[in-house]
């Protein structure tokens, strides 16, 4: 789960925007193409029929990932997580929370419903492999062997099923940041009472896996000048890159540990009621101040979402100026943009909000807007607490 930023909206499942990077429309059209011709040769059928089956089975290999995430993201909201957004990319798939666990009983229950997730798959195109050839031709099917008669769906499952299968058994690797490592981190994590421990040493666990990964990829590139080399060296420097991010931040965090949101907010925030006329937010709000967007808040101060004036000011030119500013919220995205007032500040480090907003709402436990955290609040709070002589 490497965090990444931008991506385009594919759909909402249990309230859970799902997009995808640009790498992912890559990943795609990449495996359709080297995958259309093994495909025609195997079902020796016509190029239509083993194109679809192609593209139905590249697209259901990325629905097997979203369902993955969604095995992160559903256990983590019953942790008392929130998670707005899955996205996927080149690699897999990021499951976007607001905050990390809190406790390493809720760091290995979200990590490991991602793999769980995806044994639920495996066994689901097990059965309906065995009920198709039954148990004695099983192997057959899934090596594709031709004595027994190949068809698109036998094809696309029994491709489907050793790829869930390969996929699971990399993930579950004690290697940070694969969730096999993110579960080596809580299980180090209770024994020694340290997260910082177990992040280290899972990361560290990490990079060694990485620096292994580019030398198979190497070595495959060398010798057989496959495309799976590139692949592989090009997943071992990611994965690599994100087990020593772990290992920085985790020194960090040891640093500014007890530096907490409340504590360099601006706790007086200007906000636009959702009541608000749009012409009245116009002239009061996005004039007055001229700033491009305000945090809105309903009738007890609870923070709704993101006003920007572009919206505004084209809802009035529509014809629309006797709406008032509930109609133009940006509440989508609510959760990725607000953060608990009593988190530490290393949860907002990777922020959405202030990645696009260059800030992020601080609310309290009934979700009421206390303060707005900046790029540069954030930044000057962190240069003084690694300062030598913090």
């Amino acid at each position: 789960m490497i965090r990444r930023t931008n991506s385009v909206r594919l759909f909402s499942v249990f309230g859970i925007r799902v997009g995808a990077d640009l790498s992912w429309f890559i990943a795609l059209f990449l495996l359709i193409y080297l995958l259309s011709s093994p495909f025609k040769d195997t079902l020796h059928s016509s190029e239509a029929v083993a194109y679809l089956t192609t593209v139905i089975s590249v697209l259901l290999l990325f629905v097997s990932l979203i369902l993955h995430e969604l095995g992160h993201a559903l256990v983590a909201r019953r942790q008392g997580i929130g998670v707005e957004q899955i996205d996927l990319y080149l690699f897999g798939g990021l499951t976007r929370m607001n905050r990390e666990a809190a406790t390493p009983g809720e760091d290995f229950k979200v990590s490991a419903a991602g793999p769980l997730a995806t044994l639920g798959v495996i066994l689901v195109c097990l059965a309906i492999d065995l009920a198709i050839v039954g148990p004695h031709r099983l192997t057959h099917a899934i090596a594709l062997d031709q004595d027994i008669t190949i068809t698109p769906v036998l094809l696309s499952l029994s491709w489907l099923l050793p790829m869930n299968v390969l996929l699971l058994v990399f993930n579950l690797m004690p290697a940070y940041p694969l969730d096999g490592g993110r579960i080596a981190r809580s299980i180090i994590w209770r024994v020694t009472g340290s997260r910082r421990t177990g992040t280290i040493i899972s990361a560290r666990m990490g990079q060694g896996l990485s620096l292994a990964l580019a030398v198979f990829g190497l070595w495959l590139l060398l010798n057989y000048g496959t495309f799976a080399g590139l692949w592989a060296i090009a997943l071992a420097f990611i994965t690599y890159q994100a087990a020593r991010s772990a290992v920085y931040q985790s020194a960090m965090d040891e640093r500014i540990e007890g530096v907490r949101v409340i504590d360099i907010m601006d706790a007086h925030p200007v906000a636009i009621p959702i009541d608000t006329g749009l012409h009245q937010a116009l002239d009061e709000y996005f004039l007055r101040y001229g700033w491009s967007w305000f945090p809105a808040i309903d009738e007890h101060g609870r923070y709704a979402g993101i006003v920007t004036q572009e919206r505004t000011q084209a809802s009035i030119d529509s014809g629309e100026g006797w709406l008032t500013i509930a109609s133009v919220v940006d509440a989508e995205r609510t959760g990725s943009w607000r953060v608990d007032q009593d988190r530490p500040i290393t949860d907002l480090i990777g922020s959405e909000s202030l990645g696009l907003l260059g800030a992020v709402m601080a609310v309290d436990d009934d979700g009421v807007l206390r303060g707005v955290v900046t790029v540069q609040q954030l930044r000057r709070a962190m240069q003084s607490a690694l300062s030598p002589s913090a």
